[in-house]
């Protein structure tokens, strides 16, 4: 019959819808736990909050501990794919460098101050003697490959001759800071939310002080 499946076609099917109610569990669980912290939130919320039964969690992802570990380990994946994201801009800037370093800064506080980055951020510190194997993966696995990918967008700059930069790990580190340094107060911590005429300021004020230092001669 021609619409008969294949015993492979079927056997991906599974395996795709494995994934999905996988990925659908690490997502309520982060959510969960970002609403509730570790220690007040339980599996039964999280199957409920995924739309599964309780035995499916434990079955895709075993106790609440491994299912801790994998929900902040997806976060950390996908908060970082945005964050490397709004680099683009600075893989082909056009004729002004200083309008794609604006835009790529502006992109990286928007990941900065969003929602799954900041839940990440205070689960990481509320849970750091408990788990803290996750603050070595965010760094390797998040702020350090941020910031290899910027260092190394801002040599082929430098190589281009569209930047005057000797050290481009320093200064992948110095726009970083002059971007994400003054959003602790300006969003009192994470309590208020920064609207999008600010961060393209902050974006702007952090480009302008970047070029004043390695601006192409």
């Amino acid at each position: 019959m021609s619409g008969a499946r294949t015993p492979e076609a079927s056997r991906r099917t599974v395996s795709r819808g494995r994934i999905d109610k996988r990925q659908a569990i690490l997502e309520a669980a982060f959510r969960t736990f970002a609403r509730d912290g570790y220690g007040q939130s339980c599996v039964r919320e999280i199957a409920a909050e995924a739309g599964v039964a309780k035995p499916t969690v434990y079955n895709h992802l075993g106790d609440k501990e491994t299912l801790f570990r994998e929900a902040m380990r997806a976060a950390v994946g996908r908060t970082t794919a945005d964050a490397l994201a709004a680099l683009e801009s600075l893989r082909e800037p056009g004729d002004e460098v200083r309008d794609a370093l604006e835009n790529a800064g502006c992109r990286l506080l928007r990941s900065h101050c969003c929602a799954d980055f900041q839940a990440l951020r205070w689960l990481l510190h509320a849970e750091a003697t408990r788990f803290p194997d996750l603050l070595d993966d965010f760094q390797r696995n998040g702020a350090e490959r941020l910031h290899e990918a910027l260092a190394d967008r801002l040599a082929r700059l430098a190589l281009d001759g569209r930047l005057d930069i000797s050290d481009p790990d320093l200064a992948g580190e110095q726009f970083l800071a002059l971007l994400t340094g003054p959003m602790e107060r300006r969003s009192r911590l994470a309590t208020r939310e920064i609207p999008e005429t600010e961060l393209r300021s902050v974006a702007r004020a952090a480009t302008d002080t970047f070029l004043h230092a390695y601006a192409a001669p």
